[in-house]
């Protein structure tokens, strides 16, 4: 097992890896819309947060060897349900393989996020 940390996406905010490949998959954790640059959330909107965890998630991805076409797992939370419309727009954006998925409401989101979203991805040979 190896763990995967990178400084172009939001440090853990507790005890957990950002990442953790297992064979060829990588296990990523729970993104948040966290501006690496500015340790917080700086987007207020569904959109702009869930493009900032996107692009949270494909630095992560790239660390680990790896990038959208391989996801092969997300699960997505929404803080408001009625986002699902506008948080579906981002994600075909980046997820374009449209990987098998999840996606329900969350009562609270870490961080007062709007969005979260973890994914498991195949690490190509």
């Amino acid at each position: 097992m190896k763990t995967i940390s990178t400084d172009k996406a939001p440090a853990a905010i507790g005890p957990y890896s950002q990442a953790k490949v297992v064979g060829n998959l990588v296990f990523c954790s729970g993104q948040i819309p966290i501006d690496p640059a500015e340790g917080k959330i700086v987007a207020t909107t569904i959109e702009d947060q869930t493009t900032q965890v996107c692009k949270n998630i494909g630095e992560l991805l790239k660390a680990a060897g790896t990038d959208y076409d391989h996801v092969v797992k997300t699960l997505c939370f929404l803080k408001d349900i009625s986002d699902f419309a506008a948080f579906n727009g981002i994600y075909a954006e980046y997820f374009t393989s449209k990987p098998a998925r999840s996606c329900v409401a969350a009562a609270d989101i870490p961080a007062g996020a709007l969005v979260e979203v973890e994914v498991i991805a195949e690490i190509a040979e």
